[in-house]
């Protein structure tokens, strides 16, 4: 081996640059937080080529003095932190001070900048790869700053050949546009491809404005099924929107999340957002979701990854079970029937943006949220009773405080969110009148639901029963796990296992529950103590105690084919508007559907 030297200024940024510049969409992304940093409201992106060619955006932000160019494309030069304590506290988005500098090591970059309000001229500073000497000159340039990168990698033959398609690099540098617009609802931003204006999307104040937005870089089928959800804590507030169960993506392409406005990807969010949606999505589905989470930047580590994209909090487990029982409680309240009573101040429940045009209008589904004042469980057992005599059936279905089935539907406040049933097809799917149209509804998949949450409710009501196992489970663990397992020793007996401690590296299983007594229990306590590890909580033993439960409602459930009658077809649709995740079955069907009377008349042309 050679003796050691000093690297070069230039391979130094370069080395720099392999961790921070991936791609076009990299550059993007430093410059474009920078921006946000300097207070922009305005941002405008203009590229060529997928941006391998060209990169220039401009922004309207406090801007930078003559002598402070040079610095802004040395490496660890920054305005952002100036102490130990500075970075445990970060509060803006870029903080390293290599960005610039990585960035002009592989192009051709410009900085024009200017931090006078007075329309004096501004300056300019330019660098090309080389050994990063700077030229320095006057500029014409308002308040603001102007980044523009060229010929990406011209002297890194090696990395740019690993670029994709010019198509591939946009929808890459695309999607960075999009997530920051999605940071940052007070800031315009407009982008720019080849000459082409593809987005230009305006500064949102209220919460009208904001889901627009969210509905342009999200589509508006998302926030035709999207609900609004707002938790304060002292330490803690998570607010955003969260798709229904029935909007699930076979990818997880649409799943934003944003920490003190730092969008990230962290496993932890991620197992936290799937325990959430357990209960109610499609096997290999995954949920869609915008969710901003902030809490004091001293509880939160964003310095664990070069590009930023990763984060560590001081106290995973809270914010996990934070995070968690948030989500369930949203989506556990996802049934036809009034908004509950503490949804988000100032939002509208049930609206729907139209990005063409530009209009807010209803949503042509039902409004979402607990029904209140009906009468759950009148026919709990779908038990047939005996055909009524003729005038008898109003008498039975006054227990509802309702009518049967009125000629007509006369006001929305006389109908329950479902409606009144009108008959049944095919022995498997209810057909119901309500105040918007026509409801269908699957009534082994619906009647699945009600049964499982009323099991789910008595095993929360008489707790889980166990029993001894007649010879005890010795289990060979590594050290840290029975660490793990002595310390959650009240969560195992809580769930109705007995796990002791027996040596250094070796637990015993004494107790289980009586619904497990079938089940690998060896694997099943290691998949606990991993999540415990990781993630400081766990919910797999509740997991395999409702797979069990969820097999008993199916099996308990109607079947198809079963003839209801018109008073039991109506007791299942009142059960289902007072039953926490109506909307799916156990294994993340959809239990019904709404058919508007505007879908039927453009079904059969009506009005043309």
């Amino acid at each position: 081996m050679s003796r050691i030297h000093l690297l070069s200024p230039r391979l130094a940024n370069q080395i720099a640059a392999g961790e921070v510049v991936e791609r076009p969409a990299s550059v993007v992304k430093e410059v474009l937080e920078n921006s946000l940093d300097a207070g922009a409201t305005r941002v405008d992106i203009d590229v060529e080529a997928g941006g391998s060619k060209l990169i220039r955006i401009r922004d309207n932000g406090g801007g930078m003095a003559a002598e402070d160019l040079p610095l802004a494309l040395a490496r660890h030069a920054t305005s952002k932190i100036a102490s130990l304590e500075d970075l445990e506290r970060v509060g803006s988005l870029g903080f390293r001070g290599e960005a610039l500098a990585s960035i002009g090591s592989v192009s051709r970059l410009t900085l024009t900048s200017n931090c006078a309000d007075d329309g004096s001229q501004g300056s300019c500073a330019a660098c090309e790869g080389r050994e990063m000497e700077v030229q320095l000159k006057p500029a014409p340039h308002p308040r603001g700053t102007t980044v523009e990168v060229r010929d990406l990698f011209f002297n890194t033959p090696a990395r740019r050949k690993f670029l994709r398609t010019e198509k591939t690099e946009f929808n890459h540098l695309e999607e960075v546009v999009k997530r920051l617009a999605l940071s940052r609802f007070d800031v315009g931003f407009s982008l720019r491809h080849n000459g082409r204006v593809l987005h230009n999307l305006l500064p949102g104040h209220s919460q009208a404005e904001r889901q627009r937005r969210v509905a342009t870089v999200c589509g508006p089928a998302f926030m035709d099924q999207a609900l609004y959800l707002e938790t304060d804590l002292p330490q803690f507030r998570l607010w955003g929107w969260v798709g229904l169960p029935t909007f699930s993506r076979s990818q997880a392409d649409l799943q934003y999340f944003f920490v003190n406005g730092r969008i990230i990807r962290d496993r932890l969010v991620a197992h936290a957002v799937k325990q959430a949606y357990r209960d109610v999505l499609y096997h290999g589905r995954h949920p869609a979701f915008v969710l901003y989470l902030e809490l004091d930047p001293g509880q939160v580590d964003v310095n664990v990854h070069p590009t930023k994209h990763e984060v560590r909090f001081r106290d995973g487990r809270e914010v996990h079970n934070f995070i968690f029982s948030s989500l369930h409680r949203a989506l556990a309240d996802v049934r036809p029937g009034d908004p509950p009573a503490d949804a988000a101040a100032g939002l509208e429940e049930g609206m729907t943006v139209d990005t063409a045009t530009g209009e807010i209008s209803h949503q042509a589904g039902l409004a979402w949220g607990g029904q209140r004042g009906s009468a759950a469980g009148a026919f709990g057992g779908y038990r047939a009773p005996a055909s009524p005599a003729p005038g008898q059936a109003r008498e039975q279905l006054r227990d509802y405080g309702r009518v049967l089935a009125l000629p007509e539907v006369n006001s929305e406040e006389e109908v329950p969110p479902l409606g009144y049933a009108l008959a049944q097809l095919k022995g498997i799917y209810i057909l119901a009148e309500n105040a918007r149209g026509m409801v269908l509804v699957d009534m082994h998949a619906a009647h699945e639901r009600i049964t499982y949450e009323r099991l789910k409710t008595a095993r929360a009501s008489e707790g889980i029963r166990s029993q001894p196992l007649l010879v005890p489970r010795a289990v060979a663990v590594s050290q840290r796990e029975v660490q793990v397992a002595a310390e959650h020793g009240a969560l195992f007996q809580r769930l109705g296992m007995v796990v002791e401690v027996a040596g250094e590296e070796s637990l015993v299983i004494r107790q289980i529950p009586v619904a497990l007594r079938d089940s690998d229990v060896e694997q099943l306590l290691r998949d606990v103590l991993a999540d415990l590890i990781e993630f400081g909580s766990s919910d797999r033993i509740e997991s395999h105690l409702d797979e069990i439960l969820s097999t008993m409602a199916c099996h308990g459930s109607v079947r198809a084919n079963r003839r209801l009658t018109i008073p039991e077809m109506n007791a299942l649709l009142r059960d289902m508007e007072e039953t926490e995740r109506a909307g799916q079955c156990n294994h993340g069907r959809p239990t019904w559907t709404q058919i508007s009377l505007e879908d039927l008349d453009k079904l059969f042309l009506r009005g043309r």
